[in-house]
């Protein structure tokens, strides 16, 4: 696999762009998805990815399950690291490699000790789909082509046939078709979307000084959508924060068209994860301890509504 390197260790290497509009997005998704993680978006996909997982806890079925589990009040920064560290694994190295499986089969493993119905795992993977293409085509350095959106359609099409979901869309208008069904029916206010939502939020105000808390709460709802911010009873932010924050966005792209200050390419090895000081945990190493220590059967089928 050809590794790029930056241009006098600043400029972004246009070769990258140029081997991803050789690829098809049927038969080298996994080869796209790498680049564009790696090496186009890394910034934009980890952002878009962390909001995608925000996203779904405005459906009360998803985040009933995690109020039940109480593991995001408990222990919300592991659960954060821990969910990133096998996402990234199987996007990085695709997942067909060895540790590309190991992330999925573990993450079953994790899944199945939770009653999850398929409906909710097609909504979760829409997410993963929807949000880098719509995050990325509105404040990435440049839009993604028709390809690359297929190629992430695809990608994550392959990771759901791994977790033995059902009736998977069959293309990009299909699964759009599927969001919007469910969202409208299940989509809506309940106190267990404001106390995941809250608890993430509380998870982001503890990256940045004190001072800076009372920021974070205004910046996440200003990066919302009307219905996500009642369906998680948030007030719409004053305008001049929803201004300065797609101001900064904007802003920020124009310089990335040429230079990227991230690791090049940005790998899980020089990703730095807040609840494992010491460097990436082993794939098995993450999850709640109790489903750590057990040998689970992995699950085959999930149930229907």
């Amino acid at each position: 696999m050809k590794v790029y390197h930056k241009r006098l260790g600043l400029f972004r290497d246009p070769a990258v762009r140029r081997e991803l509009q050789t690829l098809d997005p049927v038969r080298d998704h996994q080869r796209m998805v790498h680049l564009l993680t790696a090496y186009e978006f890394p910034f934009d996909m980890t952002r878009a990815l962390e909001l995608a997982l925000f996203h779904t806890y405005a459906s009360p079925r998803v985040s009933g399950l995690l109020v039940k589990t109480g593991e995001f009040e408990r222990n919300g920064q592991k659960r954060y690291d821990d969910t990133s560290r096998l996402i990234a694994e199987f996007m990085e190295s695709g997942y067909d490699s060895e540790s590309g499986q190991r992330a999925i089969t573990h993450m079953n493993r994790i899944h199945g000790h939770y009653r999850i119905d398929n409906a909710e795992y097609l909504f979760v993977l829409g997410t993963f789909v929807f949000y880098p293409i719509e995050w990325i085509n509105q404040y990435g350095w440049r839009r993604l082509t028709e390809s690359e959106e297929q190629a992430l359609f695809y990608f994550f099409r392959e990771v759901g046939q791994r977790m033995h979901l059902q009736d998977l869309p069959s293309s990009l208008p299909d699964m759009r078709s599927f969001m919007k069904t469910y969202e409208d029916r299940y989509v809506r206010y309940a106190p267990s979307n404001r106390r995941v939502a809250d608890a993430t939020v509380a998870i982001v105000q503890r990256w940045f000084p004190s001072p800076l808390h009372p920021l974070v709460p205004p910046v996440f709802a200003a990066l919302l959508s009307d219905k996500l911010r009642q369906a998680f009873g948030y007030q719409r932010p004053p305008g001049w924060v929803s201004g300065l924050v797609q101001m900064g966005l904007w802003v920020r792209k124009w310089p990335l068209r040429w230079v990227t200050f991230k690791p090049y390419p940005a790998l899980i090895r020089n990703t730095s994860f807040r609840y494992y000081p010491k460097g990436a945990p082993d794939i098995e190493a993450v999850g709640p301890d109790l489903i750590r220590s057990e040998k689970t059967p992995l699950p085959t089928t999930h149930r229907t509504d």
